[in-house]
């Protein structure tokens, strides 16, 4: 069950207060719409709100819905030159709610999130947001890991080799593609992998749906979410995904007109552009790192339309996703084919 009771949210109160946190009154706890992944709720007393994160009820795949993951990073990088959610705490008794779960402070802003999100700006802020979200990622890429903390985090080298046994790991128990292309996708890439000329701390799922922006400031980013995909690894695959992102079978995995796939946000070519004015690594083995983007979208959509048939899910627009696996595949493709 998604929902959570009266006594787990007594549960969850009585932790905020060991924390610090004064809670006043009862708690209570609403579903937050738009994860495909892990389930968010926004915490609610009489005065204050908190962000509860837990992995979902059912068809979990290993190594995903990592919560003390995004946990330990964001705790790492606050106060870092990036903005995240201020951390609360993380609780791994599974007896609470029946898996691992963190808390962080509510931070109030906008997700350009829907295709009507960004219809609703005009050309000067829609410019700004999408500089500013940009901007953001070279910031985050430039943090030195070590400093913050987060040298153990991941492996500094050989980032494109871990994601792709990684992401075939997945795809063995998720897909369900019986063309033959996912694999021969995953072996022109495996055999393809080149070197690794940068390191940084990489989101692994970076797009406006996960920033919170202020639109009263030209789009300022307040806060980076949903971090359960982050490592040690190489910027310049983060870059790749976000413009992968712009993709229109987005749509189809998140089940509606998407801000990131509108007409009117840059192209790949112009985002990845601008990544590099605001101060971002040089895009070394681009194409490499797009197709290597688009069949690691694959299998996230593969893994939603798992949990979508397992029962794990909760809301709508899950239906749609196994649609988009294959016109990823053919993206991915494409690009090693044209290069």
């Amino acid at each position: 069950m998604s929902k959570l009771t009266h006594a787990q949210l007594g549960a969850v109160a009585d932790l905020l207060t060991a924390q610090g946190a004064v809670v006043q009154g009862d708690l209570s706890a609403r579903l937050i719409d738009g994860g495909r992944s892990n389930l968010t709720y926004l915490l609610e007393d009489e005065e204050s709100r908190w962000v509860l994160r837990r992995p979902p009820t059912a068809g979990a795949t290993p190594s995903a819905h990592d919560v003390a993951r995004e946990f330990r990073v964001t705790s790492a990088l606050e106060g870092a030159g990036v903005p995240v959610p201020p951390s609360v705490l993380l609780c791994q008794d599974d007896a609470i709610l029946g898996a691992p779960f963190t808390v962080v402070a509510f931070v109030e802003g906008s997700s350009l999130r829907t295709r009507a999100d960004v219809d609703a700006l005009d050309e000067s802020l829609l410019r700004s947001s999408v500089d500013e979200l940009v901007a953001t990622l070279a910031a985050l890429h430039s943090i030195d890991h070590e400093a913050v903390g987060l040298s153990t985090f991941g492996r500094p080298d050989g980032y494109a080799a871990r994601q792709l046994r990684r992401w075939s790991g997945q795809w063995e128990i998720v897909g369900r593609d019986d063309s033959g292309r996912a694999e021969a996708l995953a072996d022109r890439l495996h055999g393809a992998v080149p070197d690794q000329p940068h390191t940084a701390v990489v989101h692994g799922d970076y797009r406006s749906d996960n920033t919170l922006v202020d639109l009263g400031d030209g789009g300022r980013v307040k806060a980076i979410v949903d971090w359960e995909l982050s490592t040690i690894g190489d910027p310049v695959a983060d870059v790749a995904l976000m413009c992968a992102y712009r993709h229109p079978a987005l749509d189809m995995i998140l089940g509606f007109p998407s801000a990131w796939t509108s007409s009117r946000l840059p192209d790949v070519a112009d985002l990845a552009s601008a990544y590099e004015r605001a101060g971002g690594v040089r895009l070394d083995h681009w194409e490499f790192h797009q197709a290597l983007a688009f069949y690691k979208l694959a299998v996230i959509a593969a893994g939603i339309d798992h949990r979508y048939r397992a029962g794990g899910t909760v809301g709508d627009g899950f239906q749609t996703a196994g649609a988009a696996v294959a016109e990823l595949i053919d993206a991915g493709l494409n690009i090693l084919e044209t290069t």
